[in-house]
């Protein structure tokens, strides 16, 4: 599990009950999350980890750290996945494969598709830096089939992401699950003639 404990000073480690009320709330997180939607409040969390609500707010100031504390096990799982995927298959399934996983941890938290749209390509957000690494990954996944000539030269990391964040927001609010029929549409129209 990738979670970021909060920093002790030099003269003093971080006291065990402050990384157990941490863990305690980024695994209630997770479950509201799950039962809620990624839309859930602080207060919801704080409840659901039997804490009150300054606890939450004294390690995640905003719902949005919160989500980033969240999700950063779901983009290591990710970038470990496109580079596991570098190294195997044709190129262009190896990219189709990683981009239905991409969809497949997205639909995990109800509204996560439309939080993860509104910040992960503003590039200054803390959940958009979070994942710098897993768009890395993803990218050369990406740069292998357009090397393949499998793939459209003109097609970038940031468009594609985008496009395939917009699949999982629509099977999650058609909830068709047509995510992969989609995605099969998408890779078709970004293959090179």
């Amino acid at each position: 599990m990738m979670v970021r404990p909060p920093a002790a000073s030099a003269d003093r480690p971080v006291r065990t009950d402050v990384l157990r009320n941490r863990e305690r709330l980024l695994t209630a997180a997770r479950a509201v999350f799950a039962d809620v939607g990624a839309d859930a409040s602080l207060y919801e969390v704080a409840k659901r980890a039997g804490l009150g609500t300054g606890t939450v707010y004294r390690h995640f100031p905003t719902r949005e750290a919160l989500l980033e504390a969240v999700l950063l096990d779901h983009f290591e799982a990710l970038r470990v996945a496109a580079v596991n995927l570098a190294e195997v298959g044709p190129p262009d399934d190896a990219l189709a494969d990683w981009l239905q996983q991409f969809i497949s941890h997205l639909g995990e938290y109800r509204g996560l598709a439309r939080e993860v749209m509104s910040v992960l390509h503003d590039g200054i957000s803390p959940l958009s830096v979070s994942c710098q690494d897993m768009r890395a990954a993803g990218a050369v996944l990406l740069s292998r089939a357009q090397r393949d000539g499998t793939m459209r030269a003109d097609l970038d990391m940031s468009t594609l992401l985008k496009l395939t964040n917009a699949i999982a927001l629509t099977a999650e609010e058609t909830g068709s699950g047509r995510g992969v029929d989609l995605l099969g549409y998408l890779m078709e129209g970004m293959r090179r003639r």
